[in-house]
């Protein structure tokens, strides 16, 4: 999935509803969307270090396998007509192991493809952001969104032949700035379909000694079975693409997650 094509959609799409029979917005002081997402991840890791006083670097790709079903909240106080604070947890762990798909090798010393290898990661994000609706109707609202965001991320990748053994791992917490846009419409009396985009850079933040940027899109379709209860369904992406500079060397991690997304709305 490209990550600029939510929010091509995000800007396309009020053309689109106003061309519509659409219904009044309706929207409430305070909402909560309480879900899960079936999370699909993967990961390469990079990175360089010493070892036995030799230069050693590594590459690889891990597949998550299966997905996991990991917990999902986003909730939003609309302060006045224009105005909104949004906010969203996502959560994700799981354990893979996988054979190395080549020869990782420091000074005469190799670990020959296949050998075992396993990465535990963990991943974690939670942001707050103030919205601006620069587009605001009885259907549709188009919101420029600015605020901040944590994220903390762990990983450890392990690997192993025989006697000869190799492990590094990366962990950090922090805040850091972030920048987005939403959309809003509704193209009937008790439908709602919202589509945001956002992204990170961690040298904006206190995300330690990370380097790099983190994308997020998300798309959801909400049906109100009554004005304070709803149903929803989307899909949600993130990438998250970071080095760590620490005192044993270079960890890379690029981590990508997606999947379908379902959950209940309760609106105050």
């Amino acid at each position: 999935m490209h990550k600029h094509l939510p929010l091509s959609l995000a800007l396309a799409a009020p053309g689109l509803f106003a061309a519509s029979s659409a219904h009044a917005i309706e929207d409430d002081g305070f909402h909560l969307r309480l879900g899960a997402i079936s999370a699909e991840g993967n990961s390469d890791i990079r990175g360089s270090t010493v070892f036995n006083g030799e230069e050693f670097d590594f590459s690889e790709g891990f597949d998550y396998g299966s997905a996991e079903l990991s917990p999902r909240v986003e909730g939003q106080f609309r302060l006045s007509n224009r105005n909104r604070l949004l906010f969203n947890y996502f959560s994700y762990e799981k354990d893979q192991s996988a054979t190395l798909g080549n020869d990782l090798s420091y000074d005469d010393v190799t670990l020959p493809a296949g050998s075992f290898a396993k990465i535990d990661s963990k991943f974690e994000l939670a942001s707050l952001v103030y919205d601006f609706a620069v587009v605001e109707t009885d259907t549709i609202s188009l919101g420029l969104q600015v605020g901040a965001e944590y994220a903390k991320v762990e990983s450890t990748l392990s690997a192993g032949a025989g006697e000869l053994d190799y492990s590094t791992s990366s962990r950090e917490d922090g805040f850091a700035p972030v920048v987005g846009a939403r959309f809003t419409a509704a193209p009937g009396e008790k439908w709602r379909v919202v589509v945001q985009a956002q992204y990170l850079d961690a040298d904006w933040g206190d995300l330690g000694k990370y380097e790099g940027d983190l994308t997020r899109a998300n798309a959801l379709v909400e049906y109100r079975i009554t004005p304070k209860f709803g149903v929803f369904a989307g899909y949600d992406w993130f990438k998250l693409d970071v080095e760590q500079t620490g005192g044993e060397g270079v960890v890379g991690l690029d981590q990508r997650f997606k999947g379908p997304m379902a959950g209940v709305t309760l609106s105050f």
